[in-house]
């Protein structure tokens, strides 16, 4: 596993802890777990401006767990990179309890995927098919517990909402009971994709339980978090897509500054990040702030060196 000038300081001995920041009253701004992107440059970005809590990518717990290679390219972090959530797809207790036994000393907790609609992680028996089996998520929260001695190392959970929100609070009671550290609620269903957000719903399953509840889906701006947050009355708000296209939206920036650019630029060089990664975030970053040609232009570049090139020629250093 990578750590990157990881030193002897560990994320449990770290000021910042999410548990008490989600019980602070004030909204807690979260980048989501997002496969591909929110690693370690993006999450040294995005903390940049005003993130206050990341999540790694979904790692799938048992490949994690056997083999050291895939600890090494799905798991980096440093000193700064906290405080951080460790996402895992798991559907073995005892599995998930031995990949969180191998992070915590590097990161504040982990969470564990019940909300991916994707069609190969429901065949695998991983995220969204888990909210269908709440007494293994269960089991899964409590093996967690029993094996990671830190009382302050949380253990949460990412759910999707059923058509019957019912099941869906009963699951989140059920959460609760066992100890979870806090809940994130995708406020659509496994079938729905584009389509408005439940955030009626989100509000019920806040109302009917006592831990933190993080809301997401669709947010795109610092307004809009803070009013889903009222709305919803729950303790902060997660951002995928609109982070992407914006690393800035918590600072309130409407669409991404060019100093974010070209903090990403140092950040992602430093860090040692590959073209193609390097490149997309880019690509998001800039989709509001180019003409259809420049993007054609940009989208096309091959290099780093012509990266770099393009951007210092039409915006400066």
């Amino acid at each position: 596993m990578k750590s990157n000038c990881l030193k002897t300081t560990t994320c449990q001995e770290r000021k910042k802890d999410p548990i008490e920041m989600l019980q602070s009253g004030q909204l807690v701004k979260v980048c989501a777990p997002m496969v591909r992107y929110s690693k370690l440059a993006f999450r040294t970005l995005v903390r940049k401006y005003n993130c206050d809590l990341c999540y790694t990518p979904m790692i799938v717990a048992a490949d994690f767990v056997r083999s050291v290679k895939a600890r090494d390219s799905e798991f980096t972090t440093n000193q700064g990179d906290c405080p951080l959530i460790v996402q895992f797809a798991a559907n073995d207790a005892r599995l998930l309890a031995d990949a969180a036994h191998i992070v915590c000393p590097y990161a504040n907790g982990i969470d564990i995927n019940c909300g991916c609609p994707q069609r190969w992680a429901m065949s695998e028996g991983y995220g969204a098919c888990l909210i269908n089996q709440p007494e293994l998520i269960q089991d899964m929260v409590k093996q967690v517990r029993n094996q990671v001695e830190n009382p302050r190392f949380s253990v949460s959970i990412k759910i999707r909402i059923q058509d019957d929100l019912t099941r869906t609070v009963d699951l989140c009671r059920k959460a609760e009971a066992t100890g979870v550290s806090w809940i994130t609620v995708h406020g659509r269903t496994v079938a729905e994709r584009h389509q408005p957000v439940h955030y009626d719903a989100i509000k019920i399953i806040k109302e009917n339980i006592s831990v933190p509840v993080i809301a997401n889906g669709d947010i795109k701006t610092l307004k809009e978090a803070e009013n889903v947050c009222e709305i919803t009355g729950t303790n902060g708000v997660m951002v995928a897509r609109g982070l992407l296209a914006n690393p800035a939206l918590f600072a309130g920036y409407e669409e991404t500054p060019l100093k974010c650019i070209w903090d990403w630029i140092d950040i992602a060089l430093e860090l040692g990040t590959p073209y193609m990664c390097f490149h997309q975030h880019l690509m998001y970053m800039m989709e509001k702030i180019t003409s259809r040609q420049e993007k054609r232009i940009f989208n096309a570049l091959c290099s780093t060196s012509a990266v770099l090139d393009y951007l210092t020629d039409h915006y400066g250093t």
